[in-house]
């Protein structure tokens, strides 16, 4: 089944829709673990397809028609996910893109990651107000709040979304991590979120040290 998943990633570089989602269909019939299949096939080729577009390899609508087929994939594989079990943490995400930034590429493929590893993961989308994620935080009472930024002009909505929930009582119930390309760890700091991670599987591996000392959601 390597060269299943590795015929996958070729898909995804050569954005080839209708190939990639059909091997995904067939290596979910065929009993693949649905979590290589995500892990191994699909969130392994958007890091080498994001590592291209950083090194300029590779351009934006390239970047952006990836996604949509990562999209398209996942929607494959995540039923077989959640059926299977997989492993369980009992932690809830919410993850969004904040007011006025219209990226998800990259909250994305996090949120996908983060299923891989046990979260139960709640996406508001994007150019999500603060108000909104306070609300979701209320209703949800997740362990993290996941804040994405792309632009440098929406960057400070993470700072916002951060003083929205102090002022609305509920900072002290979770964990807020921030990532996005202009974002960095002096920047989290400075505004007093818990977590950093420049890239989707360092955010996995900070969330879960979050999670590890909260306890799980009923």
């Amino acid at each position: 089944m390597d060269e299943k998943l590795e015929a996958l990633r070729e898909a995804l570089y050569a954005l080839d829709g209708q190939t990639a989602t059909a091997i995904s269909t067939e290596l979910i019939e065929a009993g693949v673990e649905p979590q290589r299949v995500l892990q191994e096939g699909l969130a392994e080729a958007m890091l080498e397809i994001g590592r291209r577009w950083n090194a300029g390899e590779v351009f934006l609508p390239e970047v952006v028609a990836a996604a949509e087929i990562f999209k398209q994939c996942q929607a494959i594989v995540e039923p077989a996910l959640l059926a299977s079990g997989g492993q369980t943490l009992g932690h809830r995400v919410v993850m969004a893109t904040v007011k006025g930034d219209l990226h998800d590429l990259g909250k994305n493929m996090v949120g996908a990651m983060m299923k891989t590893a046990g979260f139960e993961v709640h996406d508001l989308g994007k150019d999500v107000p603060a108000d909104r994620i306070v609300e979701a935080v209320r209703e949800l009472e997740p362990t993290i709040v996941g804040l994405s930024a792309l632009l440098t002009t929406t960057v400070p909505e993470q700072r916002g979304v951060i003083q929205a929930l102090e002022e609305a009582g509920l900072r002290r119930a979770v964990k807020v991590m921030v990532g996005g390309a202009p974002v960095t760890e002096d920047w989290a700091k400075q505004i007093g979120a818990d977590g950093y991670a420049p890239n989707a599987p360092e955010a996995v591996r900070v969330a879960l040290e979050l999670a590890g000392s909260e306890r799980p959601t009923g």
